[in-house]
């Protein structure tokens, strides 16, 4: 009796020690959450698709309008001052449109061709109105001849480029009555250039004269005896 006590002390010992086993009965297992199913929406979709071409659209718009080119004439070889413009020397090229720049429109390149460089034209440069006359000056038996001149020694109207003046001498600082020549003693002129100078009150005014009066007008304009005469400018 007292074995079978024993015995069954000893086994039920033995089944308490074991670890209880999974899935018994009366257990719970925590179940774990299936990840949620993302829903599409289409008109959202369309709607951030739609937002996105517009901005497109948006960039390509200011850019077309801060770019806003148009043709005008260049110059492709260089031409140096004096020499005939050929059609060679031109082509057209696209600039952004500026009411500041001077240029000449793409449909006047043929106007130009044939006429002389005013000065020397660089290669890559933009073609001004300016930049070609029909005669280069001074031409053959003329001068030009730069005359700086006070208020005094002017006509009170302002001279333009075109203007038939005459170069008279005066008596000058000195006043030397010695030194004065003849009142009849003048020298037709026109006038090719006007500009302020930077450097003291005076105007520089480029008269074009016969070459055989070019000495004695710079010596007048020298020691500040040359002064303008405005003619008239009916028939200009």
């Amino acid at each position: 009796m007292a074995k079978k006590q024993d015995t069954a002390d000893s086994q039920g010992g033995t089944s308490g020690s074991s670890p209880p086993a999974l899935g018994a009965p009366g257990m719970s297992v925590a179940a774990v959450p299936a990840p949620p199913k993302l829903r599409r929406r289409p008109v959202m979709a369309l709607a951030g698709l739609g937002l996105v071409v517009m901005g497109a659209l948006l960039v390509v718009w200011v850019y077309l309008s801060s770019t806003d080119t148009t043709s005008a004439v260049a110059v492709r070889d260089t031409v140096m001052r004096g020499e005939t413009i050929t059609a060679a020397d031109l082509m057209t090229v696209q600039v952004t449109a500026d009411p500041a720049l001077q240029i000449v429109p793409a449909a006047d390149l043929d106007a130009f061709i044939g006429q002389r460089a005013a000065r020397d034209l660089s290669a890559g440069t933009l073609l001004t109105p300016a930049a070609a006359v029909q005669e280069v000056l001074p031409g053959a038996g003329e001068s030009v001849v730069g005359l700086a001149l006070t208020a005094e020694l002017m006509p009170g109207e302002p001279l333009v480029v075109g203007d038939r003046v005459r170069v008279v001498a005066t008596p000058g600082q000195a006043g030397d009555p010695a030194t004065f020549e003849s009142a009849d003693t003048v020298f037709p002129a026109n006038v090719v250039g006007v500009s302020a100078s930077v450097e003291s009150a005076r105007t520089v005014v480029s008269v074009l004269v016969a070459e055989q009066d070019a000495a004695q007008i710079a010596r007048w304009a020298s020691t500040g005896r040359a002064a303008l005469v405005l003619d008239s400018r009916e028939g200009d």
